[in-house]
């Protein structure tokens, strides 16, 4: 979990997963979430949400929460209880661009 001198930047359009990761400890302070960012938005930076690889290589980690969401709401907004019951596991990775 985060110190809150160095918060994480959390990657997402989602208000619910932002309250989630609250509930889950990843932060207590202010948060800062951004829809889209650029590579000074997470160079070295621990980023919370989805990124492409190239973006990911950059930060010094992604953590991410599989959520397991049935096809009929894939791409609606979810309530904070809807986002409880699909969630499964947080995980944690470095990514390291070798070539």
């Amino acid at each position: 979990m985060e110190q809150n001198q160095n918060p994480p930047i959390i990657v997402t359009r989602h208000t619910s997963l932002v309250e989630y990761l609250r509930e889950m400890g990843f932060f207590t302070g202010p948060a800062e979430v951004k829809a889209q960012v650029q590579p000074e938005d997470v160079a070295g930076r621990h980023v919370i949400g989805v990124l492409p690889l190239h973006l990911a290589a950059l930060a010094d980690r992604v953590t991410t929460v599989d959520l397991e969401i049935p096809a009929e709401l894939r791409g609606a907004e979810l309530t904070l209880d809807q986002l409880r019951s699909f969630a499964r596991s947080v995980r944690t990775y470095r990514v390291t661009l070798i070539g």
